[in-house]
């Protein structure tokens, strides 16, 4: 079987968010189980010159998008066992910024638009093309528009990573940019409040969606969660199918981390210890023997600061340390940076992103919060289960599904229901009182350490889509 994995972005060669951390393992883990995946991205500016001096062209066409004719370049790379395409035009992916240039419509457009166009120039041809959000949308709609006959054998799976980004354009772009007729808008299939919606076209014209956990899935039927798609999802719910993200375990591996002062594993968990104090010694905190909460996260609304802001003077009079990482709303890094001169030594705000801090700040925390007001999947609770920091979490999206609550004999963390500070507050007390029953926790620890995180089993679950389609 071959797949096409179609995406605006992914690990190791651009990254915004967890959708390049997908992009870049599940076609790797699709290949170990006897797929031939391979990934089709843009060669934006912002991918380095180590990756473009490996890179091998392959050809270059025009791609037609309206009454437009556009240079289209693709270059070749095998990295990781797998193939990645990447189509260049500088005039769209030559920017300072991944997303958020005002023709943002046009140029995924015009990946989307390339994307097709070149396959029958590749020497090789999908079974599957499985688009990633908005930016890969138009994707199925162009194959259902072809007349020439070569895509009719070609599904199409559309996965939504987060249904808050819809691609909303004015009605005018359908025909004088996308080169589509206005058909598709007066049928409603790309019509939404008076506005070309393409997720809402990529949902009804896909052959079958997924999105990134079972209880997102489930969660999309509700108009709080699904951002005013919820009836659309509901007419398409015989061919959607929620599939929890998987971790690349080879990276975040505690026992391998570059980053860490010592490395530790299930087996020698020792090092967690030396980890937590090299943290605090880089932190400037107190070394006392309390728990760490940490929170590695974008300071925004619905990952649930308001609830942290207001709790956070009560959970520091615990006696334990906060750690904060991240940047976002100026409302939450001012908190954040006030909080830090007030509690010196026990708050530290890192109003930053680094990589390396993130890998210290994983291994040497005891807990990890996340009171996210919605998570389609999330990937930091994984990443701080696999170091044994254990996750404190509001029972939503992936959180629920990858967070099994204390106590029973099979927890990975502590989970609460309600979106209150109050909720909050009661189990993150009950999780630092367990914390100091240093046997349990211990016992706790290791299990999330332990648990199979990696993209197999979720890869499985794609390919029994694929294969149903084929």
């Amino acid at each position: 079987m071959n797949v096409l994995y179609a995406v605006s972005e992914a690990v190791p060669f651009v990254k915004t968010g967890g959708l390049a951390d997908v992009a870049g393992s599940l076609p790797k883990a699709l290949r170990a189980q006897g797929t031939d995946a391979r990934v089709i991205l843009p060669l934006y500016s912002a991918i380095g010159e180590k990756w473009r001096l490996k890179m091998n062209f392959c050809f270059y066409t025009f791609i037609n998008l309206a009454w437009r004719r556009q240079y289209c370049g693709v270059f070749k790379l095998e990295y990781g066992g797998v193939v990645w395409y990447f189509i260049d035009n500088e005039y769209y992916f030559k920017r300072d910024s991944i997303y958020g240039c005002y023709d943002d419509g046009e140029r995924f457009a015009f990946f989307s638009k390339a994307v097709i166009d070149i396959l029958p120039m590749l020497d090789w041809k999908p079974d599957i093309i499985n688009c990633n959000d908005w930016q890969t949308a138009l994707i199925p709609l162009y194959v259902r528009d072809d007349s020439t006959g070569y895509y009719n054998n070609i599904k199409t799976v559309f996965t939504i990573h987060n249904i808050e980004y819809q691609g909303r354009f004015g009605k005018d772009i359908l025909g004088d940019v996308f080169g589509l007729s206005d058909e598709l808008y007066n049928s409603g299939i790309l019509r939404y409040e008076n506005d070309v919606n393409l997720m809402k076209g990529a949902i009804y014209k896909s052959d079958y969606i997924t999105t990134v956990s079972p209880s997102y899935a489930n969660e999309l039927r509700d108009s709080f969660f699904a951002c005013g798609l919820h009836e659309v999802i509901e007419d398409n719910s015989y061919k959607l199918t929620g599939i929890l993200n998987g971790l690349d375990i080879e990276r975040y591996d505690p026992s391998t981390d570059i980053y860490l002062s010592e490395n530790f594993s299930p087996e020698e968990p020792d090092g967690k210890a030396a980890c937590k104090a090299d943290l605090c010694r880089e932190l400037g905190l107190e070394e006392s023997d309390t728990p760490i909460i940490a929170c590695i996260s974008r300071l925004v609304g619905h990952k649930g600061f308001d609830l942290i802001s207001d709790a956070l003077d009560r959970i520091v009079s615990r006696g334990i340390r906060f750690i904060i990482l991240g940047t976002g709303e100026d409302k939450y890094e001012s908190f954040f940076r006030e909080a830090e001169n007030r509690y010196k030594g026990r708050v530290s705000a890192n109003i930053m992103y680094s990589e390396k801090r993130a890998s210290m700040i994983y291994a040497g925390a005891d807990m990890m919060l996340m009171p996210s007001k919605s998570e389609p999947c999330g990937l930091t609770q994984m990443i701080a289960m696999r170091y044994g920091s254990v996750p404190i979490v509001r029972a939503v999206g992936g959180l629920k599904d990858s967070v099994r609550p204390y106590p029973s004999d099979t927890a990975t963390g502590f989970t609460f229901l309600g979106y209150s500070a109050e909720d909050m507050e009661r189990t993150v007390n009950y999780a630092i009182d367990i914390w100091y029953d240093r046997e349990k926790w211990h016992e706790l620890m290791l299990r999330d350490m332990v648990e199979d995180l990696s993209w197999s089993r979720s890869a499985k679950e794609y390919l029994k889509i694929y294969d149903s389609l084929i």
